[in-house]
């Protein structure tokens, strides 16, 4: 395993609190979490937005969220109210689901405006934008190259693999998700512009999880288990 520092790995981490069933106790747990490892942001649930940067007020960690979260379904004018509202109660990074039906419609018109209109809101209010493309639900490679293609278009600041929470029906008849994938990870450094980071989330769970996506140009991962993987660093 290569050689890293704590802070390192750390400030590749958004420590995520999106799971429905966190109560208001665990998202101030997870904001303390992120301030003793100084991470690189909390990716917290909408509206705890304002507790989360008052608790992470005067450290590095950044405050983001989730928008049109998870399926990415709403209107183009209600995420952009999502974004312009997150960023004013102090969000200073966006992570947008792009609206999936539209995309394996293959109606890049209407994807290319959604993206614009986010990416004009965040430009506005100082945030960063990632746009999620929720691999598991796009079978096919050349939905994700034309949102890559999208993307360096538009000169957004990342681009994302996966919510976490698209469960694709199984063989089995069971729901489950790959998340991020070499081979999609890969693919989405390929065609994205280099002044774009991308980011990993979904089974990023371990430290050499986190190396092996780094050696592949992701430079930030959505993890849970950041205690486990910042903990398990050698220095």
């Amino acid at each position: 395993m290569i050689s890293v520092t704590k802070l390192e790995i750390a400030k590749m981490i958004d420590h995520s609190l999106l799971h429905p069933s966190m109560d208001d106790k665990i998202l101030m747990e997870g904001c303390e979490i992120a301030k003793k490892y100084n991470v690189a942001s909390v990716c917290i649930k909408p509206y705890a937005v304002k507790m989360a940067t008052e608790i992470l007020k005067g450290t590095d960690v950044m405050v983001g969220t989730v928008i049109g979260f998870p399926h990415g379904s709403n209107t183009v004018n209600v995420k952009v109210f999502e974004t312009a509202e997150a960023i004013k109660d102090g969000a200073v990074e966006i992570d947008m689901v792009v609206n999936i039906g539209k995309v394996l419609s293959e109606d890049w018109t209407y994807i290319e405006n959604e993206i614009k209109q986010i990416h004009t809101t965040c430009k506005k209010g100082n945030a960063a934008l990632k746009v999620i493309f929720e691999n598991d639900f796009l079978p096919e490679d050349l939905h994700k190259i034309k949102l890559c293609e999208l993307c360096s278009k538009l000169k957004v600041d990342f681009v994302k693999t996966s919510t976490g929470y698209g469960m694709v029906k199984q063989p089995d008849g069971s729901y489950n998700y790959k998340g991020a994938t070499e081979h999609d990870l890969k693919l989405m450094r390929r065609h994205t512009d280099t002044s774009i980071e991308v980011k990993a989330a979904g089974g990023v769970r371990t430290l050499e999880d986190t190396i092996k996506v780094k050696s592949w140009g992701v430079t930030r991962i959505g993890a849970t288990a950041t205690e486990a993987i910042i903990s398990a660093v050698n220095e």
